[in-house]
């Protein structure tokens, strides 16, 4: 499977082997770069100008719960940093990433072959609104979606970026009505958001049928005043919410070294 493939439609990158490649038999473009993460455990081809991601990304990694098994997905993978983190540190099914833009699905396709998990993780090339996913079949999803609404700041001239951060493309009610249909019946969701907007979020997580189960409030330090939060929701679930201990000053996290 070649990335002409990939950039023409849906793949999955089940078709590679599970050995783990060397970043010089990964196809490389001059706009990219391989960094190095957890000690070298992850690779991760990026573009070097465009969208990289952010602690973000891990910090949801982290916080959502997952079973033995579970089979993920993830809205708008970018390069695939959350499946990869997720397969290199819990024992999960399989992890698909769907990706509307063809260049990141395209890193993400050869970071699961780089980082030895092809065998584990899909990528397909699609809209999240339009999701070729069945109803009903998925354990968990997980997103990190673009936090502004698209007629406020300014949008970046980059548009990898801007389709990232501004909802040019994605808004949370695709988000969350695409994530009510393929979960499963007490299937969970997770999602980083800017605190600020977290009435709109838990109100229309409620309005579609995915109900908040866990927060957890995201913090610079103990003075500062919230400025990102983590919900996870389960489909169909009974109300009552847990909250979580704040979460202090991230940035130093050891998966960043």
């Amino acid at each position: 499977m070649n990335l002409l493939d990939l950039m023409q439609g849906s793949v999955s990158s089940e078709t590679d082997t599970m050995n783990t490649f060397k970043p010089s038999d990964i196809p490389l473009s001059a706009d990219e770069s391989v960094d190095e993460f957890m000690h070298g455990r992850l690779r991760l081809i990026q573009p070097r100008r465009g969208y990289r991601f952010s602690i973000d990304a891990v910090l949801l990694a982290q916080f959502v719960t997952t079973k033995v098994g579970d089979m993920v997905v993830d809205l708008g993978t970018g390069c695939g940093i959350i499946p990869l983190l997720l397969l290199l540190t819990r024992p999960l099914s399989h992890v698909l990433g769907l990706e509307i833009q063809s260049d990141l699905a395209g890193q993400a396709f050869r970071n699961a072959s780089l980082n030895g998990v092809a065998g584990k993780m899909s990528v397909v090339v699609a809209d999240v609104r339009n999701a070729p996913l069945s109803p009903l079949s998925t354990d968990v999803v997980v997103c990190n979606p673009p936090y502004r609404q698209f007629a406020t700041g300014r949008i970046n001239p980059n548009p990898q970026k801007a389709i990232a951060r501004h909802e040019i493309l994605l808004g949370l009610d695709d988000i969350l009505k695409t994530s009510k249909r393929i979960l499963k019946v007490g299937g969970r969701m997770a999602l980083i958001y800017p605190a600020v907007r977290i009435v709109d979020m838990m109100a229309r997580m409620r309005s579609h049928g995915v109900e908040p189960k866990r927060i957890r409030f995201i913090h610079p330090n103990g003075e500062s005043e919230s400025k990102l939060v983590l919900v996870e929701g389960t489909a169909g679930g009974r109300r009552g919410i847990k909250v979580l201990p704040p979460l202090l000053d991230p940035k130093d996290l050891p998966i960043l070294s």
